[in-house]
């Protein structure tokens, strides 16, 4: 068994495998980009390198530096995690030319599987039922059109190189696919260097079953079960559970076979993922292989108490797989939520900034969390804005729901924006609940995911105003303390006033929308008046943000956590935002934008959409922004007149810089 390895990735994955590495007692070598200097998974690590600047592709993608980060700490192997240059067969191949390990499966398997054209054509004839489609050389954007009309609407198309949503379009009618090819060429191109395509028939309402895999060097060849991973967005997972709701003993026996002859096809070994698309009625399609560990591998690890990156460390030494066929037994349900820094609402927009309070919740053998930040740490525009993994087993399906529902109700999350209310949402779904499930269904469960825009409930602005109050008492205690007459009745936040207790007026901003919260001090409670209806209060401070708090009969704990003017109050299991809104604070902002749109965040214009001086309704199409390795479509607000573009395409663009110059109708 190796000694020392080091993990070329960072983030959730890299403390994912230190963990491993250091319980069966190998020492690990971190590397780093200057974004991730004080990164959790160099903190944790035995040791870390210095790659280069927060580009990963003059750090985490630059083949000669790991190597060299290797040689100069004694490293014997490498886990390269996923992404990155996880399915890389030219990595693959310099490691071994160094007399390192790959902790992944041979060059000539990510070869073979790293084209999905290519890999189509093995599996057809390894026996793996395959998706009709165009899987050619000629890639002329005509002959393609004529392929697509052969296969028939509604069509995928796909880059040959492509992995986790990227390159991708889905295209419903004959006039939309010269664009579509365009776009998706584009985004392989930028995230591949690769803008070759394959073009599949779409399945109706498909799910998408994937089958774990692990082959080792003595020709041995498991299937670890099944995953579903259904739900997605923009054909990325965002929850995943295992098994597979519905899945028969033999369904699963012959997707699990159909699976190994897959990887043995290519001369598998390692950790590997075969990926079919299911039709409702049980047939099922190769899609692709991805020669790594997955995202999700959790869900599988939970339901059989395997820990799969051991498994990885014991076949790139040499072992024999742990267990054969025979020896693997299913138990219970997982499922995995991901927690990401993005706003839901709109259109799954990515987040930055700083986790100002991060409190997973408690773990035990129902809940796993695995993450790569800590409480302070930055979520930054240059990799992947994935918090964590929120990993919950039970007995059966419907106990598992539960305790996601209720952990996802436990995480509070404070200083950027998270999907966790989305997610809690999806969890209650009712289609998701009794297993209707497809690649669509968020798509179709719209009004129940995304419901309409409703002011905060009364209990929230009663809250944020008990946890103002108490703040108030709390910071006025603090100064008594620090004073020379520390009982003087003049440091006590009170209300008391000569003859009667006295009254203010608290002010919270919903958006544009402002609550006047009217407070009328009573002894050691509140009289609080909020829209004509008046709530006797009273509360105290718990631990940490967290406080109790009485409302007339009824008794609750929340927390409110408090940053400069903003106010994020965790309450019911959902997250509510608030703007205190104190005059003697008050700054006119202006219009910074000069009339302008902004970028949502840093990124590169790809591509400029319209003309200066055009017309153009609300909706139109101006430009496309790629930032966090996705495509932004940035539309008019209104109908008005595009006057100028502030960037040209291929241009780099800050966080809220303005992009156009637009005058409304």
């Amino acid at each position: 068994m190796f000694t020392k390895i080091l993990i070329a990735n960072r983030g959730e994955i890299a403390c994912r495998v230190i963990k491993t590495a250091r319980r069966m007692g190998i020492r690990t070598v971190a590397v780093y980009s200057e974004a991730d200097a004080n990164a959790r998974h160099v903190r944790l690590a035995d040791e870390a390198v210095l790659l280069g600047p927060a580009a990963a592709r003059e750090s985490y993608l630059v083949a000669e530096k790991i190597i060299d980060a290797c040689q100069r700490t004694g490293a014997q192997a490498v886990h390269p995690g996923y992404g990155f240059l996880s399915e890389n067969a030219d990595f693959a191949d310099a490691l071994h030319a160094a007399g390192l390990v790959f902790i992944g499966p041979p060059a000539s398997a990510i070869r073979a599987m790293g084209s999905k054209s290519e890999a189509k054509k093995l599996m057809g004839a390894a026996q793996v039922p395959l998706t009709p489609g165009y899987h050619g050389d000629d890639q002329s954007p005509a002959l393609l059109h004529q392929e697509a009309e052969k296969i028939g609407y509604p069509v995928l198309i796909k880059a040959a190189a492509g992995g986790g949503g990227k390159g991708m379009r889905l295209v419903e009618q004959t006039g939309d696919f010269l664009e579509a090819l365009a776009s998706c060429q584009r985004e392989a191109r930028s995230s591949f260097g690769d803008d070759h395509v394959l073009i599949e028939k779409y399945i109706t309402k498909p799910r998408h079953i994937e089958i774990q895999v692990f082959a080792d060097t003595q020709g041995h060849c498991v299937y670890l079960f099944e995953r579903d991973c259904s739900v997605q967005r923009r054909h990325q997972k965002v929850l995943e559970e295992a098994p597979a709701p519905g899945m028969s003993e033999a369904r699963r026996r012959e997707m699990g076979e159909a699976a190994v002859a897959a990887a043995k096809a290519v001369g598998y070994v390692g950790a590997g993922t075969v990926e079919f698309i299911a039709n409702q009625d049980g047939s099922f399609y190769f899609m692709e292989m991805n020669t790594r560990l997955q995202v999700e591998h959790p869900v599988t690890e939970m339901i059989t108490g395997q820990d799969l990156v051991e498994w990885q460390l014991r076949v790139a030494a040499g072992q024999p797989l742990p267990l054969r066929q025979e020896q693997l037994e299913l138990r219970g349900h997982a499922l995995e939520a991901r927690i990401y820094a993005e706003d839901a609402n709109k259109g799954f927009l990515p987040a930055t900034g700083r986790l100002i309070r991060l409190q997973p919740p408690s773990e035990s053998i129902h809940v796993r969390v695995d993450t790569g930040v800590e409480e302070g740490d930055d979520i930054t525009p240059f990799y992947d804005p994935m918090i964590a993994k929120l990993i919950v087993w039970d007995e059966n399906r419907d106990s598992a729901l539960a305790r996601m529902r209720q952990a996802l109700a436990d995480y509070r999350v404070a200083g950027l924006t998270t999907n966790i209310d989305f997610l809690s949402r999806l969890v209650a779904c009712p289609a998701f609940s009794r297993a209707d499930l497809d690649t669509g269904l968020i798509e179709r469960q719209q009004d129940f995911l995304f419901p309409a825009a409703s002011s905060v409930p009364r209990d929230v602005l009663l809250v944020a105003c008990v946890g103002e109050l108490l703040w108030e008492q709390h910071a006025a205690r603090q100064a008594a303390q620090h004073s020379g007459d520390p009982h003087s009745p003049w440091h006590a936040r009170d209300g008391w006033r000569m003859n009667l207790w006295g009254a203010r007026t608290l002010s919270f901003k919903e958006g544009e929308l402002l609550h006047e919260v009217r407070v009328r001090y009573v002894q050691e409670r509140w009289e609080i008046t909020l829209a004509g209806e008046t709530t006797l209060a009273s509360g105290r401070k718990l631990d940490g943000d967290r406080f109790a708090v009485e409302l007339d009969d009824r008794r609750l704990v929340a927390s409110v956590v408090a940053v400069d003017t903003k106010r994020t109050i965790f309450l019911y299991g959902s997250t509510y935002t608030l703007l205190r809104d104190d005059p003697l604070h008050r700054v006119d902002a202006g219009d910074s934008a000069g009339g302008g749109l902004t970028a949502p965040m840093p990124g590169k214009v790809v591509s400029l959409l319209a003309q200066p001086g055009q017309k153009v309704e609300k909706g139109t199409p101006l430009l496309i922004l790629e930032a966090m390795k996705m495509e932004h479509t940035i539309t008019a607000p209104a109908a008005g007149i595009l006057k100028a573009f502030c960037y040209a395409a291929g241009e780099q663009v800050a966080d809220g810089a303005a992009l156009v110059e637009f005058e409304q109708s």
